[in-house]
Formats: C-alpha cells, structure tokens, sequence
C-alpha cells in the first residue's frame, strides 16, 4: 500500500507530504478500488516515520465535527495485514463525476507551494474578503477552525490546508475543513502554529483571540461565543480522546494538550 501510495505521488490533483492513495466505490459498492484517476475517496496508510497518525487524524476531526466545524465523511479502515488506515470522501466531486473548481490559499495569494507556511490569519481574512462571496459568513468559519487548530495543537495548518471551492451555482466558499490532525503527539516539539494569529504562534490568550476576531471584522459578543463554545466542548472531547482508537498514553497527551489550551481562553 505504501508502494502504490508512492507511484501516486504528484498524480493526484489532492497532493500533500503524507501518502495517499485514490479509491473509488466498485460498481456493486461491495469493496473499495484503485482510482489513479477520477477517484472519490483518499486513502491514507499511517507514515512510516510516526505511528498512530490515522487514528489522530480521525479524532482530530470528530474533535472539529464536534464543534461544528464542517468536514466531509471520512472513518477508519483495517487493511488486509490489520493496519490502520484513514480514509475520507472527495469534497470536490459531485455524485455525477463532475469535479468543482478548488483554490487553495496559496493559489489565492499567488505564492509558491514552498511558501505555504508564509501566511498569517489576517492574511487568510483579507483573501476570504477579496474572493469569498459572502465573506463575513466565511470568515467566521475561518476564525472557529483557527481556533480549533491552535485548541488541538494542530502545527500544520498552512496556507494549502485552507481552499475556496466554487459551488455548482457559481459561489465561492470554503471547503470542509481538512487534514486536521494533533502535530504535537508525533511530534512533541511541535508547539507553533503554521501560521501566527495577532504576530502569536503559541500560547495565545482570550484577549489576543479577541482582537483577530476585532480585525476580522466579527463583532465582540459573537466572538465571545464562539470562545465560549471551544470551551463548552473540553468535557465531551475528554470523553472522545478516552474512546478514541489512540494508545492510551497518547489519549492522557492529547487531554493534557486540550486541557491547557482551554485554560487559556477563559
């Protein structure tokens, strides 16, 4: 599987570090096939350089369903020789095959893909005003998905991990959230942001929240809420980290880690 992943490498028109194999239903939907082309489903098999990164990024997401953030379906599968596998569906893909214009926000902001770690939140604000076509409804999808990258201790969350997608009727907005995974447990150094809110990479306060909330443009009480309903979730996450298919000393990590960016925002 990781074979084929590396063959896969840079055919796909979803690209990224972490292997990746395209799948489609088969015909009779009884079983996934291989799809180098026109495929509706990304296979990821866990990395060879760290262990557990499927079943991280698969309660990362609950953790950001869980708050209301929009995600497109995604599991976990075991594969033939008990491995585990994530596996989420296209966002890009209609049930006909046709596929939606996609731009990342490198694209948006006409940098290089080696530059996808020179952004800043203010910088993804200004390009959902210049491109979104209801920008204030988008930026608040922005900021709760920032929020909620910096409350999992999730360091990767760069400008290509951001997209605008052009709807069948022709708006653009963003896409389900993607690719959200905890950086720290595999890497415990890794305590940054990809990119920095209020010129701050870690240990951001309630304050400085409000304040990228005031340069965004959303008004102090909703910002106050949407806080307070990342706070709201750290009881019920705690429960999903203890049921998750972690290990368990990466479960106790990843409820110490939420549990400290929580304090931080009341």
């Amino acid at each position: 599987m990781m074979g084929l992943a590396a063959e896969m490498a840079g055919k796909m028109s979803i690209s990224g570090v972490q292997e990746k194999v395209s799948l489609r239903l088969s015909d009779d939907k009884s079983r996934f096939e291989i799809a180098p082309t026109g495929g509706r489903y990304i296979l990821k098999p866990e990395p060879s350089r760290f262990a557990f990164v499927p079943q991280n990024e698969h309660l990362t997401m609950r953790l950001a369903e869980l708050v209301g953030i929009e995600v497109p379906p995604f599991g976990l599968v075991e594969l033939k020789d008990k491995a585990i596998a994530y596996i989420i569906k296209r966002f890009d893909r209609l049930d006909d095959g046709t596929k939606l214009q996609v731009e990342d926000f490198c694209q948006l902001d006409e940098k290089p893909i080696r530059d996808k770690y020179q952004g800043s939140g203010e910088l993804c604000v200004r390009i959902l005003r210049k491109y979104a076509t209801e920008p204030l409804i988008e930026i608040r999808k922005l900021f709760k998905v920032l929020l909620f990258s910096w409350w999992a201790s999730n360091g990767d969350q760069h400008l290509k991990n951001f997209s605008l997608i052009r709807t069948p009727e022709g708006r653009w907005r963003l896409t389900p959230a993607y690719d959200l995974i905890c950086t720290r447990l595999p890497i415990p150094s890794d305590r940054d942001l990809a990119m920095p809110i209020c010129g701050k990479k870690n240990n951001i306060t309630k304050q400085q929240w409000l304040d990228f909330a005031k340069y965004a443009g959303i008004p102090e009480r909703a910002a106050v809420r949407l806080l307070q309903e990342q706070i709201d979730a750290l009881e019920l996450s705690l429960r999903f980290i203890e049921s998750s298919f972690l290990p368990d000393d990466l479960k106790i990590q990843y409820q110490d880690i939420v549990q400290h960016n929580t304090a931080l925002l009341r």
